[in-house]
């Protein structure tokens, strides 16, 4: 029985759906738990790619105080770029949150959110207990004036593919597991190279690499030690390896060891200016963008935004 004696506060609810049936099961669930808990939103659909941000930013224009977004890492980086985009009239950032429900949650994870503990997440969410925490910021140079930013990680090079292909192979209503070793059989064989150039600590490295992963928390397993509090980013750089050794990190990577891999450099660092990519794909939290960028800068906004944890 929901105890009415509570009084929360209205959440702005943004539910990002996708294709599968699980996931629109688990949708009539959280609905219900949030009704059983007495929680008090308005609620929005978004209607396909960038429509997320476009609510999170009307949102945060009519004054929400706490944004919640019902779907995964794409959906989430979509409502961080709606809300950093637009000014509040409160003057100060809504409050965000999660209720993961997406192809892959890996920031909701760093903070022991799971998809089955739907109103263990919903208790959470209102107690409100918040946490300031950091935003990545990316700036392309051809384009001074746009920023993109991310909460998770940005991956350039063949984990910026794989990241694509599990978005793919989920869409054909395969198992998360199936989608999973298809992509991780993807990283395998095709061991493609990039050459790219960057800076970091005011070094300039020039390297052949497979993928290079810019992380503020897990990313995916790339940056395992990174902390989305501490104003700093987390760097991993991965050489190609024989055939054997890429066995070997994809193991590492899955059993959370990634960063003992002998083909794997690491920095920690305030930013990184990418000079060049040579068209190599790049995405912010699972959802691919600036795949034309050539010199992108990547830098941290310390404690920018409030998190429920």
């Amino acid at each position: 029985m929901a105890d009415n004696s509570k009084s929360f506060s209205k959440w702005g609810l943004i539910y990002s759906p996708n294709p599968s049936r699980r996931c629109k099961r688990r949708w009539k669930k959280i609905l219900q738990a949030l009704k059983e808990a007495g929680q008090p939103f308005d609620f929005v659909q978004s209607e396909g790619e960038g429509s997320v941000e476009r609510l999170a930013a009307m949102m945060t224009q009519n004054g929400y105080k706490t944004i919640i977004v019902v779907g995964g890492d794409a959906a989430l980086n979509e409502t961080i770029n709606g809300i950093m985009h637009t000014a509040s009239p409160t003057g100060v950032h809504p409050a965000l949150g999660i209720i993961p429900n997406g192809y892959a949650n890996d920031f909701a994870h760093y903070w022991d959110y799971h998809t089955d503990d739907i109103e263990d997440t919903i208790a959470r969410l209102q107690r409100g207990t918040r946490r300031r925490i950091d935003v990545g910021v990316v700036a392309e140079a051809a384009d001074t004036d746009s920023r993109h930013y991310f909460l998770n990680c940005l991956n350039i090079g063949v984990v910026a593919n794989i990241i694509h292909l599990k978005r793919t192979n989920r869409n054909f209503w395969i198992s998360r597991m199936l989608a999973d070793a298809l992509s991780a059989l993807q990283l395998i064989f095709k061991r493609k190279r990039f050459s790219m150039k960057f800076k970091v600590n005011f070094e300039t490295h020039e390297k052949e690499l497979t993928t290079i992963c810019i992380g503020s928390a897990h990313g995916y397993g790339q940056t395992p030690s990174a902390v989305p509090y501490n104003g700093m980013l987390d760097i991993s750089a991965v050489a190609q390896a024989p055939f054997t050794k890429t066995l070997n990190g994809l193991w590492l990577l899955f059993t959370n060891r990634f960063l003992s891999y002998n083909s794997v450099k690491f920095w920690r660092t305030k930013g990184i200016e990418i000079l060049e990519t040579h068209n190599a794909p790049i995405a912010l939290d699972g959802r691919i963008h600036l795949t034309d960028a050539t010199h992108i800068s990547i830098g941290i906004l310390p404690e920018e935004i409030e998190f429920l944890v």
